[in-house]
This record gives structure tokens, C-alpha cells and sequence, in this order.
């Protein structure tokens, strides 16, 4: 079943409005933002893991990438807290788990199949560098086109219009993003055209 697909059209969810449906694992929850196949292919999703909740082992042919929004994440390399993230590299394979719970975004089955580096980031004690203007930038990933980064904005800054070519791809974190199009609370998905 494939959901948000076309690449062609911008797409905004607000996540905090959508239901936690089933997964395949007792206990692990989903928001599901795009998806290419039912339990297949390129997935972009908010995970919820209740306490104790676990998947099976399982691999990713083109990657997994996350970011641990709450609680504790972990699977046999070690435990991961909220704000840590992280890529694994196509081919991988993990056992994942949470003892005390938490929510994550995921994207599955994404990455350029050259792109084999895995990342570990912890964003707690991460500089932010100086981006344009008086946003503040910490860098993540980048690989060929594609680019991946923790982006603050502060209260009142207003960008100039501009372009991203390839498209971009926003989760937000805090606050409000807000452009000529809309208000976008905390939770908030957007996806513009590529």
C-alpha cells in the first residue's frame, strides 16, 4: 500500500492529529508519514516502542536512519537517549528494543547504496555552528546531494526566499516553523516537490 509517494507534490502532516497504529511487533507503534510497500521498501514513520517492546532481528537493504525523540532506544550495540542520531548503513542488521519506552523518526530503505558509512551522533553535546543569518546549524550527514542537519531558528528570524533543489524535508522538532504558506507546530511533517 503506498502512501505519499508522489514526489511531484508538497505534502504537510501534522503528526500530533494522526492515531498510532499496530506493527507487525507487539508493543512498537507507527505514524506512518510515506511509505512505498505494506512492510517494504522506502518508509518515512514515527515509532513509538512501549516499555519493554522489541522487534526481531531484521535488516535494511538501503539503510535505516534515525533520531531518538524520546526515551531510550536501544538494540545490541548500546542504548541511545533522546536527541541521539544515527544511520546504519545499507545491508545492516539490528535487534532493536526500549526498556523504559520512547518515540523515534525513522526512514528506512533511503540511503545511495554507496552510502556506507555508519553515523552515531549524540546532538546533546554537538556544537551549533553559525548558519545564514541567525540560524544555527549542526550538521549530521552529507553524502553526494543529499544533506541532513539539526537546524535552530530563533524567535523572530525571518529567511530570505530561497530553493532546494532536489527538494527538502523538515521535522519539527520545537516550536513553530512558519512560512508564507502556514503555521507548522512541534510534530509537524513537511515534504516539498523534488
Amino acid at each position: 500500500m503506498q502512501e505519499n509517494m508522489n514526489f511531484d507534490e508538497s505534502i504537510v502532516i501534522h503528526t500530533a492529529e494522526m492515531e498510532w497504529l499496530g506493527s507487525p511487533s507487539e508493543g512498537v507503534l507507527r505514524k506512518p508519514l510515506e511509505r512505498e510497500g505494506t512492510e517494504s521498501g522506502r518508509t518515512t514513520s514515527l515509532v513509538k516502542f512501549m516499555p519493554g517492546a522489541a522487534f526481531s532481528p531484521h535488516s535494511h537493504p538501503l539503510g535505516e536512519e534515525i533520531l531518538v525523540l524520546e526515551g531510550v532506544f536501544s538494540d545490541e550495540t548500546g542504548d541511545f537517549p533522546a536527541g541521539t542520531y544515527f544511520r546504519n548503513p545499507p545491508g545492516s542488521k539490528h535487534q532493536p528494543f526500549s526498556k523504559e519506552g520512547c518515540i523515534l523518526f525513522v526512514k528506512l530503505d533511503q540511503f545511495d547504496p554507496l552510502d556506507l558509512e555508519p553515523v552515531k551522533v549524540q546532538t546533546d553535546f554537538n556544537p551549533l555552528n553559525q548558519g545564514l543569518g541567525g540560524l544555527k546549524v549542526m550538521g549530521l550527514h552529507q553524502f553526494g546531494s543529499e544533506s541532513c542537519a539539526l537546524v535552530f531558528w530563533p524567535a523572530g528570524e525571518h529567511f530570505q526566499p530561497h530553493t532546494h533543489w532536489g527538494g527538502e524535508e523538515i521535522l519539527v522538532l520545537t516550536g513553530e516553523l512558519i512560512d508564507e504558506n502556514g503555521h507548522y507546530p512541534k510534530g509537524t511533517w513537511l515534504r516539498s516537490h523534488i
